[in-house]
């Protein structure tokens, strides 16, 4: 049969030929192209039997009639665009073939070819789009599962069908781009698998890889800009990345990399590796194994081969004087492609536009995967070293009492040039999935980390209006390693009018921290200005018997047990979908005593707290292309953990629950999405007190907030992201009432960001398209009596991007980026009780060649 719908990329309609059946009927592929979709499984009672051929009968003529016959007469599915193939004649065919070698036949001088995207579902492709990177092959929110969700045979089409995903999908390729290519069609929901945008009961987004790319996104921090409900609150030359999320810290320590927690470079993610940046806000304790941090997630899809082999170069400049070069390889293997490998390996190193400043950055990346009849499976090994010259210091503070002082040139640095930050990271992840039956899906996953990381850094301390600051040297080396694991179970059946997908997890994440255990070197404290700082000269710091990270004893160790369940109730053919479950969690927590001497090692504080925490979650989608959502979630987690500067470092705090309330709604336009959520988060506040430096946990913030966001292509050719986020956070319950009602610190009451790409008329510069990004941040306040305040800043980035074909027929794409254009001085962040200053103007350009 025939199914049409509409709402996809540039308006255009997608038309849809299903036949519930497998593809292993399908003959080797025709017309240049290798099928890619695994093995069959069961065929409905219509489909031809596996390997037969099938009798068709299509005369010459225009191609979209062809098609629809061909779907009908060969009983497969095919999935396409149908502005691609409305101006189309074809040949024709006539006989007995395999399907695959038909379809070959019948798209024989149309210049189209044909990929598998699952198991049960082929699209048409125009190789020229797909080489220049353009969002032909993008469809609507609604289409995730038909598209690229891995359907089963005989479970249906259209709306029926992308309310409830099928048990499979977490490993291989993500959902598909939306309209623009830019954001997925869906992301990654936890425990609950892969799910479209619409029938998803939070806030999510996912970035692409296109995106990243063209961005020029040199880490995890690049990326989140496109949102507004995410700001960054480390310095963008220090060694680390660090987030706030609808005003809540979220440090990249709490960032899941394949949907498992605590193996992540702890510091800062690198993109090269890097296929989706999936954004879910507010807590995840039932989604995630209660690790995370109550704001929002920050999980990341790793790069899987494409069907087609990829040979990709880049170059690029960063100023003042970075050279960054980046390969991008892929391959799949075997009868069906069935394997598959992809490997990043990048480096650069030169100075940066802040004084003193150098980084040099490595790189590797290998993705493995098989994607097999039954079985999917997938490993990914990572490794970083990241080496900084006069790394800027995340802990900068300000004295009580006075003014904060207007942000220095972003061009000082305070650091001096015998300062520095030497890390290296290695990871290691696997999962695996296997249907035991058609609509039930067992997986395990599990990975492991080291973290290294040896410095001698400075941070400030102002004292005055005027600039004058307090430096401070510190050294603290340290190893960070992480172990987890997960098993589950994901099944869909029906009970009576009722359907119902349900879903099982078990993890379990470890995270240990070795740091300590030397006498403290007698380091230099000294004045300096932020305006005019003062430098140690090379050599005054003898740095020859430093104490080092590989030998540290184990000062904090957190393990996170617990048992989730859910079921998602559908009623209406998926018009209502409700989620009820829960998860059991249980942290446990120790320290160590790691000062020298006869209690070294021995153990200095232990807590362990165990609860069950529900959620409740809905969707109710009047029409298919609009839903309206609500949640309440709840979520224990670990405690948070004092900074290094502060006097407290070596304190443990025991976990916290935190709590949401939201509702919102979706709207998908075909070529544009509308989202809009009213969230109320309350978490226990932890905060480092400028005046005495020591760290706590008292009282208690709620942050009230409304999310408007859009993303999408809404013209041909004009691509954007936006959203703007209006932010109530509060202090309440606070110790005494001292501050109760007052602005919790480092919390910005508007944040507005907008990226826009425009590809100019070929007949004016064919290939070439403008982009821009505006980001706006409102005032903050930096402390709890609400006396200091942080100026409100707005940033304005600009760039061009220009693609042609090159000498062997390849594209090649080059970009070019300004970011902070007219080179503003602002501090970024007030966050924690510091300051983070912004970047300075920075130029990027790059030139891309696939081989």
């Amino acid at each position: 049969m025939t199914v049409r719908e509409r709402g996809v990329a540039g308006g255009r309609s997608l038309g849809l030929a299903l036949a519930g059946v497998s593809l292993l009927a399908l003959a080797p592929a025709a017309a240049g192209a290798r099928p890619a979709g695994s093995a069959p499984g069961p065929s409905a009672p219509e489909a031809a039997p596996a390997g037969d051929t099938v009798s068709l009968s299509i005369p010459t003529g225009l191609l979209e009639p062809a098609l629809v016959t061909f779907t009908e007469q060969a009983k497969v599915k095919l999935v396409y665009a149908t502005d691609m193939t409305s101006a189309l004649t074809t040949p024709g065919v006539e006989g007995a073939f395999r399907p695959l070698e038909a379809l070959g036949r019948i798209l024989e001088g149309t210049g189209l070819t044909y990929r598998n995207v699952s198991p049960t579902t082929v699209t048409l492709v125009n190789p020229r789009y797909a080489q220049l990177g353009g969002a032909r092959e993008a469809v609507a929110l609604e289409e995730i599962v038909v598209a690229g969700g891995g359907e089963r045979p005989g479970a249906g089409a259209g709306p029926k069908a992308a309310g409830l995903p099928p048990p499979t999908g977490t490993v291989g390729q993500p959902p598909v781009p939306y309209a623009g290519g830019q954001v997925a069609t869906g992301t990654r929901v936890g425990l609950l698998g892969n799910r479209s945008v619409l029938t998803t009961p939070f806030n999510v987004t996912g970035y692409t890889e296109k995106l990243i790319q063209d961005q020029q996104a040199r880490s995890l921090a690049d990326v989140v800009l496109n949102d507004s409900s995410v700001r960054n609150d480390a310095p963008p030359f220090s060694e680390r990345d660090s987030f706030f999320i609808r005003g809540f810290t979220v440090v990249n320590l709490d960032v899941g990399f394949d949907g498992l927690f605590y193996i992540a470079n702890p510091r800062r993610v690198f993109t090269e590796g890097t296929e989706r940046v999936e954004i879910l806000k507010g807590p995840s304790a039932l989604l995630n194994g209660g690790t995370g941090r109550v704001g929002g997630t920050i999980n990341l899809i790793p790069k899987r081969a494409y069907d087609a082999p990829l040979t990709r170069l880049t170059t690029t400049y960063l100023s003042d004087s970075q050279v960054w070069t980046h390969a991008d390889l892929g391959r799949r293997f075997g009868p069906s492609g069935e394997w598959g490998v992809r490997t990043n390996l990048s480096y650069r190193a030169g100075n940066t536009p802040l004084d003193k400043n150098a980084i040099e950055v490595g790189v590797a990346t290998l993705g493995l995967d098989y994607r097999g009849e039954r079985l999917r499976a997938s490993l990914d090994l990572v490794h970083n070293t990241q080496n900084i010259t006069a790394p800027t210091s995340l802990f900068n503070a300000v004295a009580p009492g006075i003014p904060i002082p207007r942000a220095p040139n972003p061009r000082l640095n305070t650091a001096s040039s015998l300062e520095y930050i030497d890390s290296r990271y290695n990871m290691a992840a696997g999962r695996v999935e296997y249907d035991v039956l058609p609509d039930t899906t067992v997986y395990a996953a599990g990975g492991v980390s080291r973290y290294n990381e040896d410095f001698l850094t400075s941070s400030y301390r102002v004292t005055s209006v005027t600039g004058q600051a307090t430096n401070t040297l510190a050294i603290q080396p340290q190893e960070i390693t992480g172990l987890t694991g997960e098993v589950g179970l994901r099944t869909k059946f029906q009970t009576g009018m009722l359907g119902h997908f349900l879903t099982v997890s078990a993890v379990e994440a470890n995270n240990r921290n070795h740091r300590g255990g030397f006498l403290a070197p007698t380091l230099p404290v000294f004045q300096t200005n932020i305006y005019d700082p003062v430098h140690l000269a090379r050599g005054s710091v003898n740095t020859l018997f430093l104490p080092r990270s590989n030998d540290r004893p184990l000062f904090t160790e957190l393990s996170a047990r617990s048992v989730g369940i859910a079921d998602t109730l559908s009623l209406g053919e998926d018009r209502f979908l409700l989620t009820l479950g829960g998860r059991f969690q249980e942290i446990d927590q120790q320290s160590y005593n790691t000062r020298p001497g006869p209690t070294l090692g021995a153990l200095a504080s232990n807590y362990r707290s165990g609860r069950f925490s529900p959620a409740i979650a809905a969707v109710f989608r009047p029409t298919d292309a609009l839903s309206f959502y609500g949640n309440y979630i709840e979520a224990l987690e670990p405690g948070p953990a004092p900074p290094v500067t502060a006097i407290n470092a070596n304190e443990v705090f025991p976990p916290v629950v935190s709590r949401q309330q939201e509702i919102g709604v979706k709207y998908d336009l075909g070529t544009l999405a509308l989202t809009a959520s009213l969230f109320e988060i309350a978490q226990p506040n932890a905060f480092t007190d400028p005046g005495t430096n020591r760290f706590s946990v008292s009282g208690l913030q709620r942050n009230r907030g409304l999310e408007l966001s859009a993303f999408g292509e809404p013209l041909p050719g004009v691509r954007l992201i936006g959203g703007v986020t209006f932010l109530d956070g509060r202090l309440v319950d606070t110790v005494g009432r001292r501050f109760d009602g007052n602005v919790a610190p480092g919390v910005p009451d508007v944040a507005f960001n907008l990226y826009g790409e425009v590809d100019l008329p070929p007949w004016l510069a064919p290939g070439l398209t403008l982009t821009g990004r505006a980001i706006y941040t409102s005032s903050q306040y930096y402390d709890q009596a609400n006396t200091q305040r942080v100026p409100d800043w707005t940033r304005f980035d600009a760039g061009l991007r220009y693609t042609f074909a090159g000498a062997s027929g390849k594209p090649v794409t080059v970009r070019a980026i300004v970011e902070n254009v007219f080179d503003n001085a602002y501090w970024a962040s007030a966050a924690r009780g510091f300051l983070a200053v912004g970047a300075p103007r920075t130029v990027i350009v790059s030139a891309t060649v696939d081989f």
